[in-house]
């Protein structure tokens, strides 16, 4: 079983494990009003950062896959997460167990297609090292940005589930 995150490159991306000196960007990220927005809709505190942080490491040895960092190439400074997990939702539709896409870019480098060219990196890998197989992403439903990069993907939305936030698209790929 794979234990860190592989390095992986794409045109304008590196896409590398994430390490313990990333957090003060991560939690800066997690933190801004423009990420959460969609996702929660609340800023993360410090300790829920850390916590993410070691969520994002701890994937890697208990199930093989896990979260990469997303560096831009050419100057190497870290612009986003994106990766598979499986948050044990608990939900209905029953999706726990089945790899959980999830993307988020800094809005300082947001719509340039980096969501896209990095989460479809980390899905030509998860099929090349597992085979093709179901994975699912959770979208809330006004947020068109990501619900294009879903489609872009190939991902096909099977059920809307209501959340504390408001509701959620639920998208798979098979």
């Amino acid at each position: 079983m794979i234990t860190i995150a592989p390095v992986l490159t794409t045109p304008n991306l590196t896409l590398r494990g994430h390490t313990i000196e990333d957090y003060d960007r991560l939690a800066a990220m997690w933190a801004n009003p423009e990420v959460i927005k969609h996702i929660g809709g609340r800023a993360s505190t410090a300790q829920e950062a850390w916590f993410r942080l070691l969520r994002y490491l701890g994937h890697w040895p208990a199930l093989g896959y896990g979260y990469w960092a997303v560096c831009d190439r050419e100057s190497g400074l870290y612009i986003g997460d994106v990766g598979l997990a499986d948050h044990k939702r608990g939900m209905h539709p029953e999706f726990d167990g089945t790899p959980e896409a999830g993307w988020v870019i800094t809005p300082a480098m947001a719509g340039r297609g980096f969501a896209t060219e990095a989460t479809q990196a980390i899905l030509d890998w998860y099929e090349a090292s597992y085979g093709r197989a179901r994975t699912v992403c959770m979208i809330e439903s006004v947020h068109a940005g990501s619900i294009r990069v879903a489609n872009k993907l190939g991902y096909e939305r099977f059920a809307e589930v209501s959340m504390p936030a408001g509701p959620v698209s639920l998208f798979q790929r098979s």
